[in-house]
This record gives C-alpha cells, structure tokens and sequence, in this order.
C-alpha cells in the first residue's frame, strides 16, 4: 500500500488528505477544478513541498515533515504527464524519449523506449519534432516518455483534458493498454467520470480539499450520500464479460453478476471481459415488467436506497440487481407515486448503456 497525507493550508483553502492506496492497478482521482487534484499529485510528486506531509510510496519515504525527510523529484522515481503535453521543442520524438531514458530511475519499472514505443503506437512518430504531431499524438508521446524514465509510480494529471473529443478516443485505448499490460501503479486525476468508469479499479473523491470516499470504484460510484451521485454523468459501472453476438441486428450481449444487458456491438468476442457504464438517467422504473415497449433491457431489481437527486424534482434510486449496484435517476413524482421504499421489488429499464473496456 501507498500511504499519502498531506496537509496544507492555503489562504481560505485547506487541502486536508489521508489515503491508502493499492500499489498496483489505476486509482482515479476524481472531482470538480479546484478541489486539490493537482496540488496533491504536484505533492506527490515532489513538485510541491507541503509544509506537512507523510508520503511513503513503495515502502520508500518519499517525505516526511516531522523527520525533515523529502526526497527531491528527480529521486523519487515518479512519472509525471502534465495536461499539456510539455515536450522539448527542440528535440525530435526520439530525442525526447532518449532524454527521459538517460534520467532513468536505477530499480524503477522495466520499460524500454523501444516497448514505451510500442505501448503507445509512435514507432512512425520518431523522427517528428513536437510542432509536427496532432494534439493527439503529443500526449501519447508525453505517456511513453514519463515511462522511459522507468517510473515506480505513474502520475497523469487531465492528460485528456487539453485535447478534443477525436483525439480523446484516440488516446483512451492506449491508457487501457498500459494499464492492462504494465504493472505500473497509476494516479490519474480526471473530473470526468467516465474515464474513471473506464479506466480505474479504485476511485477516489475530492471535494473542497478533501476525500469525501475512496474504495473500489462499483461500489463507490454506486453510493447516494456523496455529491459524486447528483452528478448529471452519475451512474454505475457493470462488469462482466460478452455472452454472445446477434449479427443480424448488430447487437452483442453483456452478461454480469445479476443479469445481462443487449448493447451496440462493437467487435467484441464472447468471452472478453468488459465494462460497461449505466447513466442514473438512462434508467426508468416500473413495478410490473413492461409489454409491448421500445426498451429491450429490463432488469428485476430490488430497491436499497431513495435519496434527493440534483434538483428537488428529481430522487436518486440505489437498486440491487444481483450481486449488482445500478442506479436510476427519476422525478421526486414518480418515486412517490410508486410507492418506492426499502425493499421493494421493481423492474429497471435500461434506454442506453455503454461499453467502456
């Protein structure tokens, strides 16, 4: 475990956190601008000294206050990917990769610049200078290089938040390689909920300078009681793996752990674990299974929990489905009007669902 605290007033603003964190797999760090994300990954990173602080990453000590302890940012072995992509102009691709090679950390993660190369699909992108790449391109470069410096710990501040929406779902199924293929454990600070439900295995949630929950990520998105859930992106994340495909309608089946799901097909074979992300909104209840309608996703469910939704017309459904979190975004009417409490069995309508892995 990486255990991360800091403390640190700031004018009116005080960013007060205490993890523990997995040494393995993408913790997603994630919230509105301006609760502390990136001041507490520059922390983590050494790029900012907090004036109290105890951060062991690695079972290394990378500061500690009390004990006059902090390992400047060349020695911790962290590699950081800024929103802009920040290459050297005045290098080519492969300078910049080499450059990050020399300053490699001695026992940090074994990845060369020939499979950082790979990883990240530049191979035909070497001999460009920066000016010459898309947005796109820059920011996979920028990955390769913080991992040429073979890093115990990769950090990636927004990398998606600079580049358009192409270049965002160019960049999204190289982020899934690295996390699927490196045993480099990953801080990624996002406020985009869907590339948490994509990318991440642990989530955790920052609000005014503080954690307001950190757990795996199902679970923690499926929560009520954090503001994470009045968001209009809220909802949950499914997993589980592709049953079967119906080509003639181009739809491929989602089962998991409390039913399945027919979806967009997009490639997959049977067998391939996915994800898959529901919207609080794109679900509807009833407490009969519907006939004769457009919905082909129908789900029995039991109802867990009712609270405020965003806008007082509006109240959140936690719903068991299964072994199964799924959440429903309906009018405050509609919840009373079915009578909807603890317990009681109801039918979701799912309208769209989405393949995220």
């Amino acid at each position: 475990m990486n255990a991360i605290r800091v403390h640190w007033p700031r004018g009116l603003f005080v960013l007060d956190v205490s993890l523990e964190l997995p040494d393995n797999g993408v913790t997603a760090i994630l919230g509105p601008s301006g609760c502390g994300k990136t001041t507490l990954l520059r922390c983590i990173a050494g790029l900012e000294q907090a004036p109290e602080a105890a951060i062991e990453v690695g079972g290394e000590c990378w500061q500690h206050t009390a004990r006059g302890e902090f390992v400047p940012p060349w020695q911790r072995g962290a590699g950081y990917v800024f929103q802009e992509a920040s290459l050297f102009d005045h290098l080519d691709v492969r300078g910049n990769l080499q450059y990050a090679e020399r300053r490699a950390r001695n026992g940090g993660a074994g990845v060369s610049v020939a499979q950082a190369t790979e990883l990240l699909g530049i191979g035909t992108l070497l001999g460009r200078r920066p000016f010459e790449l898309s947005g796109g391109e820059r920011q996979r470069v920028a990955i390769a290089r913080a991992l040429a410096a073979r890093p115990r710990l990769l950090l990636l501040d927004e990398p998606l938040a600079a580049v358009d929406v192409s270049h965002r779902r160019e960049i999204l199924p190289w982020l899934e390689t690295l996390r699927d293929e490196l045993r480099i454990p990953m801080l990624y600070v996002t406020h985009a909920a869907d590339e948490a439900a994509r990318l991440a295995s642990t989530l955790v949630l920052m609000r005014g300078g503080r954690v307001e929950a950190a757990g795996p990520l199902a679970a923690t998105m499926a929560r009520l009681d954090l503001a994470a859930a009045k968001m209009d992106d809220a909802g949950a994340v499914l997993e589980g793996r592709i049953e079967a495909r119906d080509t003639r309608w181009h739809l491929t089946k989602f089962g998991f752990a409390g039913g399945a799901l027919w979806l967009a097909d997009r490639g997959h074979e049977p067998g391939t674990a996915v994800r898959v992300h529901v919207l609080a909104r794109d679900v509807s209840l009833a407490l009969a299974p519907p006939e004769n309608s457009s919905i082909q996703n129908v789900l029995p469910c039991t109802v867990r929990e009712v609270a405020p939704g965003p806008h007082p017309s509006q109240a959140i459904v936690r719903l068991q489905c299964g072994e199964t979190a799924l959440l429903a975004r309906i009018t405050a009417r509609a919840a009373d009007a079915l009578a909807l409490r603890e317990g009681a069995h109801v039918w979701a309508q799912v309208k769209s669902a989405a393949l995220v892995d």
